[in-house]
């Protein structure tokens, strides 16, 4: 990874976490249902099935800006990367014109005189 471009390795990493964040999410959403399966009573039934329902929506939407917020931190980290590079190739070209043709000379040339003003 020593190598790997830094947007890559952050696409990844969310990656990850998504992959994590919602593996926990479904466990414990399986906990509520497995609650909701033992209840004794109508009212508790209905509350762990919306206790896991709500934790899923919970998570997945939490998940989604996760994965968006490291795209556009990607995205920008690359492209602040492309600007980057071109502005230094640039520069490494301005240096190589400027070497190449030395700056031209004034000669030094006669003074013209004044012009007299009319009376």
């Amino acid at each position: 990874m020593a190598d790997a471009d830094l947007d890559v390795v952050i696409r990844q990493l969310a990656r990850q976490l998504h992959t994590g964040l919602m593996a926990r999410a479904k466990e414990r959403r399986d906990r509520f249902n497995t609650l909701a399966a033992k209840a004794k009573g109508k009212d508790a039934r209905e509350r762990y099935k919306l206790i896991a329902k709500n934790t899923m929506e919970q998570a997945t939407s939490a998940a989604k800006r996760l994965q968006m917020s490291a795209d556009n931190v990607a995205d920008s980290y690359a492209r602040s990367m492309r600007l980057a590079a071109t502005a230094a190739a640039e520069t490494v070209e301005k240096k190589q014109a400027a070497e190449k043709k030395p700056a031209k000379e004034k000669p030094a040339g006669k003074k013209k005189p004044a012009k007299k003003k009319a009376k």
